[in-house]
């Protein structure tokens, strides 16, 4: 019992990154626009939150007595939002201002932002000297994991769903929102009428562009989240270069498995997130067959994507404009 409630509750951090990268999917989608750029939002959004936590630390000469904690988690925040919505801001403009072929924009401001990171972050691992590649700010993933006091005396139900850090219950907090936004506000309705024709919503009156635009940074801020969640929490403040992984692109693989909806997105990346824990468990299986466990959220994915596929029903299909540029003179 202990060994599956330990598996539980790490496997959420794992999950939140996840949440967070396709939520901010999801809302991109919804305006017609497939955002690959997730990936590299997320790097960048990871290294932002490093930034801004090292110069803050810096400053006060890494003294922890001198650090105020609510700066020690604004001031990352604030930085990993920059990053992250600069990002979207650029492939906005690329794609709806000059109508570039989304996917081609998407892979290479990916590559971009996490070459960006790496040169951003080797340069803080030259500055702190360390003889190991990576930094570590324990300051700042202190404030960022702070949970309420005396939970672990509140029973398995109390650590399973209070212990966590606030930008766990943020990210599921946002999810809720986005649901109910699309689906029970006008601005969603006129948002998913952007994603599925164009044309008409523009002809209804509705500012396709401005729509496209502030959907696409609002995804880029909340997948931004994830990325400064994956350092500061599961990783314990610890930057290394390339150290994402492929969590990127399995947010967007969410995407397709949550079937577009950031409600089903919570219950996916929490069965992502165990899956990509599974590999830690599994004893006496060898490490290829440990490495195996790593594809399952990629192969669930799928199975998904055949089973919705051949059901043929709308509501779970993707935006019909999803991916196509927006010509207003076609019209």
């Amino acid at each position: 019992m202990s060994t599956f409630f330990n598996f539980i509750l790490r496997s959420i951090p794992l999950a939140i990154p996840l949440l967070f990268g396709s939520v901010g999917e999801i809302i991109t989608e919804k305006s017609g626009h497939l955002n690959l750029v997730i990936p590299g939002i997320m790097y960048a959004g990871g290294i932002g939150g490093v930034i801004g936590g090292f110069l803050y630390e810096t400053a006060c000469g890494n003294n922890a007595e001198l650090m105020n904690p609510l700066l020690l988690v604004l001031i990352p925040l604030l930085c990993s939002l920059v990053c992250s919505v600069v990002m979207g801001l650029i492939y906005s403009f690329l794609t709806v201002t000059l109508r570039a072929n989304q996917n081609v924009t998407g892979l290479a401001l990916t590559t971009f932002g996490i070459g960006l990171g790496n040169f951003f972050g080797a340069s803080l691992i030259k500055l702190v000297d360390s003889e190991m590649p990576n930094i570590v700010l324990r300051n700042t993933s202190n404030a960022f994991s702070v949970s309420i006091p005396g939970v672990e005396n509140w029973g398995f139900l109390g650590q399973l769903f209070f212990s966590h850090d606030f930008l766990t219950y943020t990210a599921i907090i946002i999810a809720i929102i986005a649901s109910a936004v699309l689906n029970r506000t006008r601005v969603g309705l006129n948002l998913r009428a952007v994603g599925e024709n164009p044309a008409t919503a523009d002809a209804a009156g509705i500012n396709v562009t401005r729509y496209k635009y502030v959907a696409t940074m609002i995804g880029s801020a909340v997948a931004g989240f994830g990325g400064l969640q994956y350092v500061m929490v599961y990783a314990d403040g610890v930057w290394s270069n390339n150290a994402f992984g492929d969590r990127g692109w399995m947010a967007i693989a969410l995407v397709i498995f949550a079937l577009w909806k950031p409600n089903m997105a919570i219950v996916g990346s929490l069965l992502f997130g165990a899956l990509c824990n599974a590999n830690n468990y599994i004893q006496g299986l060898g490490t290829e067959t440990q490495e195996l466990f790593k594809i399952l959220p990629y192969l669930v994915t799928i199975v998904v994507l055949i089973i919705t596929s051949m059901r043929k029903k709308r509501e779970h299909q993707p935006p019909e404009a999803l991916g196509l540029p927006y010509f207003r003179e076609e019209r």
